[in-house]
């Protein structure tokens, strides 16, 4: 075959107006070059942010020489590739310029064969800085658009929002949980590709229908061809092939090859079945033989956005392989500031979390970026579906000629790169803008719309409904046909009058509930504030002790001081936090116990939530909380820290997203209901046993139920009033606890308490822990003179405990299983965690003496 390529290293940079330069690496960035080279301090240290914000107004250059092996350069065809450049940039290759970039989200590509050498080839790269690059549109255009998150103030930029303009990745701006980096660099792969005769440049496996009895694909083979030709296509998978002669013209060919395959193996989502993928290979043949090869993996299913309309208002779920799914998982952004220290691994550990945590869906949300091919392959493996956002969040945008241009060219791009993915179920406009701005509502929105006259409110809403109501549909329509495209997130319909714009009651779309948390609603909200499919919702934490003291002092552990303020993007959010705590939780004794009780808060608060909208099923068919991951260390929504650290609220995700579940609920009249929520998509059969303890363990009532449950259904087991059992007892002073049992085995347990935390009756309590005989030192069972509540365990090793921040009744043996994930892979395996500390609430509250131990 005469397809080859070189990968481009040996960088060095340097400011353009300095003459010293620095060793680079590609992919990288400026700031993480700096960092290398000791040119600056740790960007997430301390308030280190705000004196680095003099990076982004400075031009950079980059420069690499290197020789080209004389196969590589003889080739017909010669292409410099960049698969990514942030973000204005102008490329010279032996002083001849060759191609300008201004969009961080494309890939750029030049011809070079008339240019290339075979020694001492210079390819320089000079990235013009984002912030002077884009202040004289702001000039150009008349006024400032509205961007909410762009932290134009610490740039430095006042009340001008630049963010909006550049085709860059919108957090590296700043966000409510994010530092504002305004990063250049060449962030993806450089290299020369060459190629003789003809090359397979795509392969799309486009999936007309699929069903378990007969996959219909039309597979298109994208050929770049440098002469006239007849070749061969052989065309293969899974022991299959088929063969299609095509006559090639020069320069590139689409050729449709239609495939039926019977009896396919499907790919299913985790928790339903097999996430089977199959690899199709392509071969093109010239009568001298081999000429190009490629390949393609994708899994074979039926997928469809169902919004049908019924007596509540209408439907929105997920519907795969004739399958109702209901979505569990949370909303991903990109897991760092600096996104080329993202590693394979890191990627590993995210989506065996989401794995895990009984995850079947990440919503990769709009002010990020498209991710890296090794996220969706992850989730391709592990049956994890991904909604995917465009690029564009909580701003409004130009709607010029030559910006819509390159946003074309950016969307097309995507879609064609990733419309192989069977965990792509659907591509979103935006985040957040259609209700953000409101058009239909006068008093709506978050008051963008006073701040223009009624001419720029209109052109502004124009450029809108053109780029999400037309440009982006018709890319996704062209290029992922059959896959669902959603406007914005939330939206009720795109109906074009006030019934169009999502609210915390909609009966129909999806909907971001941030009643709790930015209106200071109470948890108890969750219970009612249901829509269709919760996307957004979220409350905050922070990270644990050791996260914390990465980037702080001991000096500097209290919520007002500069560096916690600095590492708390949400300007009220440390108060709410408090707030929130004084309302349902003790108060704790000091900084490290108010970081433990604000993890328990925050997994009180989801955990309410997510079961919530479980128990609603099928009314509701999806809950996404905000959010997975953060992207540097910090006080977030997030469940696991920037250092992959599962919070509490990991743990309890984990619980509340499994599979068959049961949980508790309160009615206004005092009713207590048990419901079993099960998944599977057969009936089970079991008994639910629910049993009244008081905190030493003595049990004061018991009764148990058989139930029988339906497959992919929610349904009440056992209900009853809660006076009658709680007989006098001090509501303080008791737990319940209900276990659901199946053919002798415990499928799921909960507990609940009649009164909030900080009213509870707690007192110090001895637990003990043991290695279970037999487990290699891998599992412990945990016992207890007295209720523990949440009780904590820390490892010498890295890695997570089966469960943890769980309570612990007296005379009920709690058994948990320490586990670690190799390099490599997304399974975590049994392991030894070297010393273990046990603590509980009560060694974190205020004016409690308990007693600590460690095995």
């Amino acid at each position: 075959m005469g397809e080859s390529k070189q990968i481009l290293g040996n960088w060095k940079f340097k400011a353009c107006k300095d003459d010293k330069w620095m060793d680079a690496v590609v992919p990288g960035c400026v700031h993480t070059d700096l960092l290398r080279a000791g040119a600056i301090a740790d960007p997430f240290y301390g308030t280190n942010e705000h004196d680095l914000q003099w990076i982004d107004k400075v031009d950079w250059e980059y420069e690499t020489c290197f020789d080209i092996n004389a196969g590589l350069l003889g080739s017909s065809n010669l292409q410099l590739v960049f698969d990514g450049l942030d973000t204005y940039a102008d490329v010279l290759f032996n002083g001849i310029h060759v191609l300008s970039a201004n969009n961080m989200f494309r890939s750029w590509k030049a011809d070079v064969k008339g240019i290339a050498k075979e020694k001492d080839n210079v390819l320089k790269i000079r990235f013009r800085s984002p912030v002077k690059e884009d202040l004289p549109k702001i000039k150009e255009l008349g006024y400032n658009l509205p961007a909410t998150n762009d932290q134009s103030e610490l740039g430095g930029l006042g009340e001008d929002k630049i963010s909006v303009f550049a085709r860059k990745a919108p957090y590296h701006y700043g966000w409510d949980w994010g530092p504002r980096f305004v990063t250049s660099g060449i962030w993806r792969e450089a290299r020369l590709e060459g190629w003789t005769d003809a090359k397979i440049s795509d392969i799309h496996v486009k999936q007309d229908r699929v069903t378990v009895e007969e996959a219909a694909l039309t597979v298109g083979v994208t050929i770049e061809s440098d002469r006239e030709a007849n070749g061969l296509i052989r065309l293969s998978t899974e022991g299959r092939s088929w063969e299609y002669e095509a006559e090639l013209k020069r320069g590139t060919n689409l050729v449709q090859i239609p495939v039926t395959i019977s009896k396919p193996r499907l790919w299913w989502s985790r928790g339903l079945g097999e996430a089977y993928l199959h690899t199709f290979k392509a071969e093109l043949l010239f009568e001298h033989g081999l000429v190009a090869a490629g390949s393609a993996r994708t899994g074979l299913r039926a997928v469809r956005l169902v919004r049908d309309k019924d007596e509540a208002g209408a439907s929105f779920y997920f519907e795969l392989n004739g399958v109702p799914v209901f979505a569990k998982g949370a909303n991903h952004i990109p897991n760092d500031s600096f996104v080329t220290d993202v590693t394979e691994e890191r990627y590993r550990h995210e989506i065996a979390t989401a794995v895990e945590s009984n995850m079947n869906m990440l919503r990769v949300w709009g002010g990020g970026i498209y991710e890296q091919p090794a996220f969706y392959e992850l989730c391709d493996e592990h049956g994890i579906l991904v909604w995917q956002d465009f690029m564009f969040a909580c701003s409004m945008y130009p709607g010029d000629q030559s910006f819509l241009d390159n946003v074309r060219a950016e969307a097309e791009e995507n879609v064609k790169r990733l419309r192989n993915h069977p965990c792509i179920v659907l591509w979103c406009g935006n985040n957040e803008i259609d209700s953000a701005w409101a058009e239909y509502d006068e008093h709506g929105g978050w008051g963008w719309k006073q701040h223009y006259t009624m001419e720029q409110r209109k052109k502004i809403w124009s450029d809108y409904e053109v780029l999400f109501h037309q440009l982006l549909p018709d890319v996704v329509r062209e290029y992922a046909p059959g896959t669902a495209y959603w406007p914005s997130s939330p939206l009720i319909s795109l109906t074009g009058d006030i019934r169009q714009h999502a609210h915390p009651l909609s009966s129909e779309g999806d909907i971001h509930y941030w009643g709790v948390w930015h209106a200071v609603e109470p948890f108890e909200n969750y219970n009612t504030k249901i829509g269709r499919f919760m996307s957004e919702y979220g409350f905050q934490s922070f990270p644990e002790y050791g996260t914390v003291m990465t980037f702080a002092a001991e000096t500097d552990l209290a919520l007002d001081s500069k560096v916690m303020r600095a590492h708390q993007k949400n300007g009220d959010g440390n108060r709410l936090i408090k707030e929130y705590m004084d309302l349902y939780m003790s108060e704790p004794k000091d900084f490290q116990a108010f970081l433990y009780m604000s993890q328990v808060l925050q997994a009180e608060a989801m955990k309410m939530a997510i079961e919530a909208h479980r128990r609603k099923k099928p009314y509701c068919m999806g809950t996404l909380y905000w959010q997975m991951n953060d992207c540097w260390p910090v006080a977030s929504w997030s469940g696991m820290d920037y250092f992959g650290k599962w919070k509490a609220m990991q743990y309890y995700a984990k619980n509340s997203f499994a599979d068959t579940m049961v949980s508790f609920d309160r009615t206004d009249g005092g009713m207590v209901q048990v419901y079993v929520v099960h998944d599977g998509l057969t009936a089970l059969s079991g008994d639910v046993i629910v049993t009244l303890y008081d905190f030493n363990g003595r049990i004061l009532k018991r009764s148990s139920r058989p139930s029988a449950v339906d497959s992919n259904s929610s349904a009440v087991v056992f209900a009853f009033d809660e006076k009658d059992w709680l007989g006098g007892h001090h509501p303080g002073s008791v737990v319940l606890n209900a276990e659901l049992w199946s053919d002798g085995h415990r499928v799921d347990g909960k507990a609940y308490y009649f009164v909030k935390s900080k009213e509870l009756r707690l007192k110090a309590c001895t637990i003990r822990i043991a290695e279970v005989e037999g487990s290699g030192g891998t599992k412990f069972s945990l016992t207890t003179d007295s209720l523990a509540k949440q009780v904590w365990l820390t490892s010498e090793q890295p890695g997570v405990f089966s469960d943890n921040f769980f309570d612990l009744i007296p005379g009920v043996t709690r058994t948990v299983e320490y586990r670690r994930r190799e390099p490599g892979t997304v399974t975590s395996k049994p392991a030894v965690p070297g010393s273990i500390q046990v603590r509980s609430m009560v060694d974190f509250i205020l004016n409690k003496k308990p007693k600590l131990n460690s095995n």
